[in-house]
């Protein structure tokens, strides 16, 4: 009997928890109690100070933080077109996952994967407080506090071996802060090409998960299991410095082209060119220029009476696309009087050069572009030249790594002269605007800025003290102006005035700052002025 007991002892406790188990489960987790109390609303300020740690987590952030704004005003507007968004967010969900579904099909026995319900319910998100960042830059930042407490149902119906399983998501709450980045801006409605979103903090989610009826949230362990598995596959996708970029508008629609290189021409020689003067030889020179550009050409010496001439001589072109532009060679007999006669001319599509690698062209020189022009078969010569592509170094502009990268500059750099990377580049020097600007007898200010000498200047605009120039200048460097000082004045103009000049502030920077960190776009407060700051955009774009 001893033995008996024992035994009956044992397959006793190995089948009655097993069957407690399941009936406990059946009757504290599947059934859910009907009796539920309606939430009690009382105004704030009855509250003591022994419930304010309760309540706090609840308080929108526009009252605990000021950055953030009230935007009662886009709830409504959610609220409103709630059952609208709820179907198009619907569609999206679906078309999202579909692809997902059908990766899982006829593994693990599973025949097939469909929504059975989907919706977000009838209670849409709200907008805690909106924070907008005032910046320098050409786009909008914008951050968003969503919570979503909603009444969704989502049902998903998996058949396994001729068997349907049907999963329920139900009582989903979300909480997050979006950092939201519309850029860059164009011409063109909505007035933003991109829509770039990331994260900052992991996100709070919680919801509940029924397979069959039963709440499988409530089993110990799961539920953090879960929440934090879907922390973690969040944050590796959106989690900054990740990002998500939504394309709404083509960036390069009404926005102009910007430089990405360097053409790098020498203008060897040149063989058995027209003789087109009468009691002498030619004087030829060579003009060159690149398709698309309306900056003036680069021209070479005037060789004298000399119908094979010998150049040598380098010159450097600004590159926007290196796939369409187009180098364009006019060969010129000079004229003391009178304009210069056409030599020749000849096209090098800059597509047929390999980036950093030199290639020598020996071409005959063209009446025109046409080749086939049969009008004129006169030989008119041979130009040679070397052309290089020099790609300007990737920036760090559009990543979350540009301040890491200019730490590591500042501690790996050496400022002197013989340091690496201060060799060849171009110096943009955008002159956005000013503010504050106020002269003693006039306000027409435009802008004038000088480097090693050369001077440049904006378009004047009348009686205003806020003038907006966005001017852009350009100079190309054969070295980094690492010791070099940029000078800018804000002058007033009039005509017919006793006073036809007067100076309204300036400003002197050192460009050594803006070649190690490749960028510095601020205001800068103007001196000799009461209150006036010019907005100044430099870059330093290294070949």
């Amino acid at each position: 009997m001893g033995f008996v007991g024992t035994l009956l002892s044992f397959i006793g406790f190995g089948i009655g928890i097993p069957l407690g188990l399941f009936l406990g489960f059946f009757m504290f987790i599947r059934n859910v109690s009907r009796d539920v109390e309606e939430p009690i609303v009382r105004p704030i300020e009855v509250f003591d100070s022994s419930s304010w740690p309760d309540i706090l987590p609840d308080i929108p952030l526009w009252v605990k933080n000021s950055d953030f704004e009230r935007v009662d005003w886009l709830n409504m507007v959610i609220y409103d077109m709630w059952p609208y968004l709820n179907k198009a967010l619907c569609k999206i969900i679906k078309s999202t996952a579909e692809p997902i579904f059908a990766e899982y099909i006829g593994k693990f026995q599973i025949q097939s994967i469909d929504f059975d319900t989907l919706t977000l319910g009838t209670i849409p998100p709200a907008i805690h407080g909106l924070k907008v960042y005032d910046s320098n830059e050409k786009h909008l930042v914008l951050e968003p506090a969503f919570r979503f407490a909603g009444n969704p149902n989502i049902i998903l119906v998996l058949k396994v071996f001729y068997l349907k399983i049907h999963v329920q998501l139900i009582d989903l709450q979300v909480s997050v802060t979006p950092r939201v980045i519309l850029k860059p801006f164009v011409p063109t409605f909505p007035c933003f090409a991109s829509i770039i979103v990331s994260l900052m903090e992991k996100p709070q989610v919680d919801f509940g998960l029924k397979l069959m009826g039963c709440d499988l949230m409530a089993i110990p362990g799961l539920h953090h299991f879960v929440q934090e598995t879907i922390k973690r596959q969040v944050a590796s996708l959106f989690l900054w410095p990740q990002t998500y970029e939504i394309p709404i508008l083509d960036p390069s629609l009404g926005a102009a082209k910007k430089p990405v290189g360097l053409l790098h021409v020498k203008v060897l020689r040149a063989e058995k060119l027209l003789n087109m003067d009468l009691l002498s030889t030619s004087d030829p020179y060579v003009k060159l220029s690149l398709s698309g550009e309306r900056l003036p050409a680069k021209t070479t010496s005037i060789k004298m009476n000399n119908l094979n001439p010998e150049w040598n001589e380098e010159f450097k072109l600004t590159v926007k696309d290196p796939q369409s532009q187009v180098l364009q060679i006019h060969v010129y007999d000079w004229e003391k009087v009178g304009r210069p006669d056409k030599l020749g001319m000849q096209l090098i599509p800059l597509k047929l050069l390999v980036p950093h690698e030199r290639k020598e062209f020996a071409m005959n020189l063209l009446k025109n572009i046409n080749p086939n022009d049969t009008r004129d078969k006169k030989q008119r010569g041979k130009i040679m030249l070397d052309l290089t592509f020099v790609p300007f170094k990737e920036d760090y502009e559009r990543s979350g790594s540009l301040v890491l990268q200019n730490s590591m500059n500042r501690s790996s750099i050496k400022r002197s002269e013989s340091s690496h990377g201060y060799g060849a580049g171009l110096l943009f020097i955008t002159v956005v605007g000013a503010e504050d600007v106020e002269g003693k007898h006039h306000t027409n200010p435009y802008a004038l800025v000088v480097f090693r000498g050369d001077m440049k200047k904006t378009k004047a605009i009348k009686k205003t003290r806020n003038p907006t120039w966005e001017e852009e200048f350009q100079y190309m460097l054969d070295e980094a102006p690492i010791n070099d000082v940029i000078y800018v004045e804000i002058i007033s103009t009039k005509r017919l005035s006793f006073k036809f000049k007067e100076s309204l502030g300036h400003v002197r920077i050192n460009l050594v700052d803006v070649v190690d960190n490749g960028r510095i776009n601020q205001k800068f407060y103007l001196i000799n002025s009461r209150n006036g700051v010019i907005h100044l955009n430099m870059r330093w774009r290294a070949a």
